[in-house]
């Protein structure tokens, strides 16, 4: 017998609800109060009903189904993924590092290549021991390395006598992130370059289960872009395969099914959900379109927490940010997740970091069994209508990009690296107001946290991905620039850089709260200030409240306070802020906190110096930086 839950309770109307919400704004614009503006190009209301399903068509499908919203296969058994970098003491190093690694939970490993590949022996070496028809196993290359590791792996399951269709994993081969990130191909011509991964599908026929060719969306996501650009820009680097290698003779279906996709996995925990879901609906449709079956349609997505968004200091909030992140990629079910170790933006991993990252996922699958349910969100008005908002917006502006022509040539004219730009100082100014905020680094900074000196002498923080990439470059790869590189960084280099140039400098500030008069006021406008000033690594000095602004201007100087905040209410500034002006005239910067009416009255009296919640909290304290000489 089917017992209906909360039938007590009457159905509520979307005009009630409201209705009811307009009576509680009490007069409050309802857009501008509670709709969110996305940087996707859609708005997202405050809740959602059924209503709002009703119009859906992707909710008729179930797992395992074309066209795969809700996943390609019924289980959500996703495979926990961990890079290995290459030891400069050897292979055999880098095999003992594997083997350690996948008996702590690991059941897929990407070994990056060093430039010019692996010789036969060192091939051996790397595997001995490790049983790859229990795994996958992967290989980041470079260039026209790639076909010769495979033809070397194709050689090591033939003398294993292992089962070929057992092998899976892929040889990351991914000429277009070059192109992309670097502004060129290698030393090759286009179409020799598509006539290496035709060689390589060729060959990859021996490992039915194997793939060979990479499409790295996840490089605009640790460009600055927004979600619906590194779903779009995916799908129409995929295209772009598909197209070129069609015209070199092969079948579509041989094609989708020795490709692979890496995925970026930002914070945006919801829409990183409903980003995935929709990734595997479009890429469907696209394959479908080229004339490929239901199963040739099925998208392999390999998904990597984020680097645009980790910071150098206070780094163990990077753990936080890959746990949310983690989980938003596993139950949008893909098929390998990494997590990206917390030390990646100033250090090479040690062991402590990979544990971590490995560990997250253990967490996720078995302590909270998120691997036992398939697709949990299907029928979840709010990301099933996220699902469908994404795929919309993606695939308008994938059809601009097929209109120019397809991908390589958007990228040409510069219309993909315009949007970016676009995407990425929109971000960038977001932080620097703090509409967007990096714990630890841009708000609430640990006061009293300092960078070791390999760090601060030996990294360049705002390149550091960058130059992990680069430094993966083999020389077959052209100088010649034929298009715009885009700018890999992380989102929290500026204020970064800031930071460590207070320190670099040996001469770091005290900036002085001078608290008085209203407690409350006083008291909420301190930790601001302490909070704004911080975030350049100033050394700041809090005060409960003083007996009269006298009083704090003579403990201001005792202090040392090159910078002195007049933190209280605004009706208490026009007499008061005067006051402490006069008496720390040449003696340290005279700010005010908040932005009173009595602005215009003070600035007459030239004090000119203001913080509060509007302010550009980057460019404001580099103005700082500058004034003290640092």
């Amino acid at each position: 017998m089917i017992q209906k839950l909360f039938t007590e309770f009457p159905p509520v109307t979307a005009e009630q609800w409201d209705e009811v919400i307009i009576k509680d704004l009490k007069g409050a614009d309802y857009n501008k109060k509670l709709v969110w503006k996305t940087y996707e190009g859609f708005n997202v209301r405050p809740y959602y009903s059924s209503i709002n399903l009703k119009d859906l068509q992707h909710l008729k499908y179930a797992a395992g189904v074309f066209p795969f919203v809700r996943g390609t296969h019924n289980d959500n058994n996703w495979k926990i993924t961990q890079t290995i970098f290459p030891d400069n003491r050897g292979v055999k190093t880098d095999n003992a590092l594997i083997l350690n690694t996948l008996m702590k939970g690991v059941d897929s490993i990407i070994y990056k290549v060093k430039s010019n590949g692996l010789s036969d022996q060192d091939f051996d070496i790397l595997l001995k021991d490790i049983a790859l028809p229990y795994i996958e196993f992967s290989f980041q290359t470079c260039c026209t390395d790639a076909l010769k590791t495979l033809k070397q792996l194709v050689a090591k399951v033939k003398s294993e006598g292992w089962e070929v269709d057992k092998i899976q994993g892929y040889v990351n081969f991914d000429p277009l992130r070059r192109l992309t990130m670097f502004g060129s191909f290698i030393t090759k011509t286009e179409r020799e370059i598509f006539e290496v991964i035709k060689s390589l599908i060729k060959t990859s026929e021996a490992l039915p289960n194997y793939r060979v060719i990479g499409v790295s969306p996840f490089i605009y996501q640790n460009a600055g872009s927004t979600i619906v650009q590194e779903l779009a820009l995916g799908l129409a680097m995929g295209s772009e395969y598909l197209a070129q290698l069609t015209d070199l003779g092969l079948e579509i279906n041989e094609i989708t099914n020795r490709m692979q996709f890496i995925f970026s996995v930002s914070s945006n925990y919801f829409m990183e959900i409903a980003k995935f879901r929709a990734a595997r609906m479009l890429w469907a449709e696209i394959v479908k379109t080229y004339g490929g079956s239901d199963c040739a349609a099925k998208l392999k997505i390999h998904a990597k927490t984020s680097e645009w968004n980790q910071t150098v200091y206070d780094p163990y909030v990077n753990m936080l940010r890959n746990t949310t992140e983690a989980m938003s990629a596993a139950l949008a079910g893909v098929d390998l997740l990494e997590v990206t170790p917390f030390d990646t933006p100033y250090a090479s991993h040690n062991e402590f970091s990979r544990r971590i990252a490995r560990n997250t996922q253990l967490l996720l699958k078995e302590e909270s069994y998120f691997d036992r349910v398939t697709d949990p969100s299907a029928g979840s008005y709010y990301i099933e209508t996220l699902t469908a908002s994404i795929a919309a917006e993606a695939w308008k502006l994938f059809n601009e990009i097929e209109r120019k022509g397809g991908y390589i040539a958007a990228l040409q004219e510069g219309f993909i690296q315009n949007l970016i730009k676009t995407s990425a100082q929109n971000k960038d100014n977001n932080i620097a107001t703090r509409r967007e905020i990096l714990l630890g680094t841009n708000q609430y900074p640990n006061f009293t946290e300092k960078l070791n000196k390999e760090v601060l002498e030996t990294r360049n923080n705002t390149q550091s991905i960058q130059n992990v990439q680069n430094s993966a470059c083999c020389s077959e790869y052209s100088d010649k620039l034929t298009v715009e590189p885009i700018k890999v960084y992380r989102g929290a280099a500026a204020f970064e850089e800031l930071r460590m140039r207070t320190e670099k400098s040996g001469n770091v500030p005290i900036a002085f709260m001078l608290t008085f008069g209203n407690l409350a006021m006083c008291r909420a406008r301190a930790q601001f200030s302490c909070n704004f000033f911080a975030c350049a690594g100033f050394e700041v000095v809090d005060n409960n409240r003083f007996a009269n602004p006298e009083e704090g201007v003579d403990a201001a100087v005792e202090a040392g306070a090159k910078i002195v905040v007049a933190c209280s209410s605004d009706d208490e500034y026009a007499e008061n802020v005067p006051v402490i002006y006069e008496k720390l005239a040449g003696k340290a910067i005279v700010v005010v906190a908040g932005d009173p009416a009595c602005r215009a009255e003070l600035e007459a009296k030239s004090i000119k110096h203001f913080i509060n919640v509007k302010s550009n909290v980057l460019e404001t304290l580099k103005e700082y930086q500058k004034e003290l000489g640092i």
